[in-house]
């Protein structure tokens, strides 16, 4: 082993973009009075009168800042002009609250919220700087956000690797709030295309909560099974983890865009789910558990070998292939005897993809490929030989790599 080769570095989880300004005053004629009265009302504002059924006076939280005429219902007789001045005076605010408001009739969006209680001390939050506070619930927020979108997917308690790049995708278009303290986050998932996701973390959080208070009630962990169906899994259990150590207490909560309504099953104002630390042991068990249980999967996949490796001329070796079709990972990694590994060794040569039989081993997260068997070359005509080895020089990611790899 060469001493001064380079380590390899590690990878940081990327974070979603931050919230950014709205664009201005939304258009008045297509804002209705009722969402942003119910934005006003989620963000903190206090309706303190007004004509019952015609229009309410709303205050900012703190009582700071000028007061809001809001029509209740387009009906009122001067509800464009009331709108339109509510809507300046919302976009030439500097509260946070007024910037939440505009943000959420400008793009509707599912609100998810993370709270974590850190112990105070005398000069700060005690055992952990403002910083890897922040760290640390933005990393646990994306991994539950992650979650459910996995579950969105796919019903499993173990993904692995498995439709990983679908649900890091469908992360693209999600924003969040600034969190100063490392306490509170914010995130707004876009209705559109990012809906069943919310609704998915919806269930298996409520899902996990019940599983997590049947075993410390019973000591028994078979909740935890049947809560696979709403979503749970070990990411899930993983992410929980993380938003708890270090902390009193966690707590997620979910609001629905007022203007795409409540989505079927899912209460109006959904209850937020607390989890504390007594609840960590009981979440290793659950993970553990569902690494365990997860079976492996028959395939028969398609893929282009990208790597090769064996101890001596002769024998068999180990060759990794870019999948193409037959499995939702993006890689696999698979042992092979001597007329197998000839042959995709042949195949590479060639530029040609190799079609295998074998097991998708939950051992590395599905990466591994056991029993492999059947490798035959895939023919292509010289049009598609050139795309794929384009595709795979233009693709290939020296992160995708496995460290046992190396």
């Amino acid at each position: 082993m060469d001493r001064h080769a380079p380590r390899p570095e590690t990878r940081l989880e990327p974070l979603p973009p931050l919230l950014p300004a709205p664009p201005g005053a939304p258009d008045p004629a297509e804002v209705d009075p009722r969402v942003l009265g119910a934005l006003l009302h989620r963000h903190g504002w206090l309706r303190r009168g007004g004509a019952a059924g015609r229009y309410g006076r709303w205050t900012p939280p703190g009582h700071a800042g000028t007061s809001l005429l809001v029509p209740e219902t387009r009906t009122f007789p001067d509800c464009a002009d009331l709108l339109e001045e509510a809507l300046t005076a919302l976009s030439r605010s500097g509260l946070p609250s007024a910037r939440e408001v505009l943000f959420g009739l400008s793009l509707p969006s599912d609100e998810v919220r993370w709270e974590r209680e850190i112990p105070e001390a005398p000069y700060g939050f005690q055992g952990e700087a403002a910083w890897s506070a922040q760290e640390r619930l933005r990393s646990a927020a994306r991994r539950l956000l992650l979650a459910g979108a996995l579950a969105e997917r796919a019903r499993a308690g173990y993904y692995g690797a498995r439709h990983r790049a679908q649900a890091e995708r469908a992360l693209d278009g999600v924003l969040v709030g600034p969190g100063p303290d490392g306490r509170r986050l914010a995130a707004y998932v876009p209705v559109d295309g990012g809906r069943g996701l919310v609704t998915r973390l919806h269930h298996a959080l409520h899902a996990a909560r019940e599983a997590v208070d049947y075993q410390r009630a019973t000591g028994g962990m078979e909740a935890f099974d049947s809560a696979v169906a709403a979503g749970v899994s070990r990411e899930l259990a993983d992410a929980l983890i993380a938003l708890v150590q270090g902390s009193e207490g966690a707590r997620v909560a979910l609001a629905w865009a007022p203007a795409a309504g409540v989505p079927a099953g899912c209460a109006a104002r959904p209850e937020p789910v607390e989890f504390s630390p007594g609840d960590l042991p009981v979440l290793r068990e659950a993970s553990a558990r569902y690494t365990r249980a997860e079976p492996a999967v028959a395939v028969r996949l398609t893929g282009a070998v990208v790597r090769m490796r064996r101890a001596a001329a002769g024998g068999g070796g180990t060759v990794r292939l870019r999948v193409l079709a037959g499995a939702d990972v993006p890689y696999v990694r698979a042992a092979l005897d001597e007329e197998a590994y000839r042959i995709a060794v042949h195949a590479h040569l060639a530029g040609l993809p190799v079609r295998v039989s074998g097991r998708l081993s939950r051992r590395g997260g599905f990466r591994r490929l056991t029993d492999a068997a059947d490798v035959t070359p895939v023919p292509l005509d010289e049009g598609e030989r050139d795309r794929l080895i384009k595709s795979l020089d233009a693709s290939f990611d020296p992160e995708d790599v496995l460290p046992s790899d190396d």
